[in-house]
């Protein structure tokens, strides 16, 4: 990896962290750049505006992870049910890039970006669309192998468990606390049951 490639990654993995603490609005160039211990300089020649390291971010920290751990647990489900539950149980309450306290970065970013910035809200509905889409494919092949009943409409489903999922950890965040996770992911498995 180059000196300019490694330079950009820190600046952006430095940046995430502090974003996904403090919120992206009050999270400055200035804050970045000290942290980072980068130039002005070095900044502006990997990104020429806040936004554009903004988006940088979605691409290319947020996209990932969400491939790896929001949809690549359900691309290839052979039991849809199970799959669903034990990938919102590891989102809430293992997996180590998401913090209780923080809530959910695309979340967050969905929050206080997309009603205001285009970019943002454009990006940031591509995520969510591909991970709708994973949940709607895994109900379909699900119904095709008759784990799941007929009458079922993925799209809703794909809804319900992603908004669940936003909603929950929103309030394990409001609380600080993963103590509400537990009962919640108590009503999605009979919710999930209850698909079948």
């Amino acid at each position: 990896m180059s000196k300019a490639t490694n330079t950009r990654l820190t600046i952006l993995q430095k940046a995430f962290e502090l974003i996904y603490i403090k919120g992206y609005q009050t999270t400055s160039i200035d804050e970045i750049i000290a942290t980072t211990k980068v130039t002005k300089g070095a900044f502006y020649y990997h990104f020429k505006t806040k936004d554009d390291m903004g988006i940088a971010i979605i691409e290319e920290i947020l996209k990932p992870t969400m491939l790896n751990d929001f949809i690549k647990p359900t691309e290839n489900s052979q039991n849809p049910i199970d799959d669903f539950y034990n990938m919102i149980s590891y989102l809430l309450l293992e997996d180590p890039f998401l913090d209780v306290k923080y809530g959910c970065p695309v979340g967050n970013l969905t929050q206080e970006m997309a009603s205001w910035n285009t970019k943002f809200s454009e990006a940031l509905a591509e995520l969510v669309k591909q991970w709708k889409e994973t949940i709607v494919n895994a109900i379909e092949k699900g119904q095709e192998k008759g784990l799941i009943r007929k009458d079922i409409v993925a799209e809703q489903v794909s809804l319900f468990i992603l908004s669940g999922y936003w909603g929950i950890r929103n309030f394990g965040k409001l609380q600080n606390d993963k103590t509400a996770y537990g009962v919640y992911l108590q009503e999605f498995k009979r919710y999930l049951n209850d698909l079948k």
